[in-house]
């Protein structure tokens, strides 16, 4: 009985732990995940390429070598990087390289930046069971990757659907991709 209450006890303790990732424009991708209970923050930015402090402009060139990527602050007491990833991966197409829909460069590549040896680990492993089980029509192509730093995008883009729910992207693009989310992952939304 001392067990059980140690491991309630446990798990209201929060386990606060960081993902990144990259999965085309950052306002679809920020927009999912924000809804995701355990989820603290959700921010927009920049990763995974060599230019310090890059800017918008610059990241729309595709020669930075960032990903436009959401950082996610969760409570892992409450959602796994294994539930975060099943989210990644189902909310966006892994089998093209450096393009999500009408988005094209390397900027909208599919990627992960793993923060620890865990990470890694997860993602590889999960990678590798979509390929083998031949989830998808195409082979999974979504790079796997160390974090090294992450550049907050400027103040627009953050909160962006929740801020422009009328503009005609978030409407024809995102609402409809968010709707089909959640109709499917109920049980996991705040």
């Amino acid at each position: 009985m001392e067990m059980n209450n140690e491991k309630t006890a446990n798990a209201s303790i929060p386990k606060i732990e960081t993902a990144t990732f990259g999965a085309g424009c950052f306002w679809c991708v920020e927009a999912i995940f924000q809804q995701l209970k355990g989820v603290v923050k959700v921010e927009s930015g920049y990763s995974g390429g060599k230019t310090k402090n890059p800017a918008y402009r610059e990241i729309c060139s595709g020669t930075t070598g960032h990903a436009e990527v959401i950082q996610i602050t969760f409570d892992s007491s409450i959602i796994s990087f294994e539930e975060l990833l099943e989210v990644f991966f189902t909310t966006h197409d892994s089998t093209t390289l450096n393009r999500q829909g009408a988005d094209s460069g390397t900027q909208y590549r599919s990627v992960i930046f793993y923060h620890s040896d865990e990470q890694k680990k997860q993602a590889e492993e999960f990678k590798k069971q979509l390929n083998d089980q031949k989830t998808f029509k195409k082979e999974v192509v979504t790079e796997i990757s160390p974090f090294t730093v992450f550049y907050l995008a400027e103040d627009y883009h953050q909160n962006y659907f929740n801020a422009n729910g009328d503009a005609p992207y978030c409407q024809f693009v995102i609402a409809p991709k968010l709707e089909k989310f959640l109709s499917r992952n109920h049980e996991k939304a705040k």
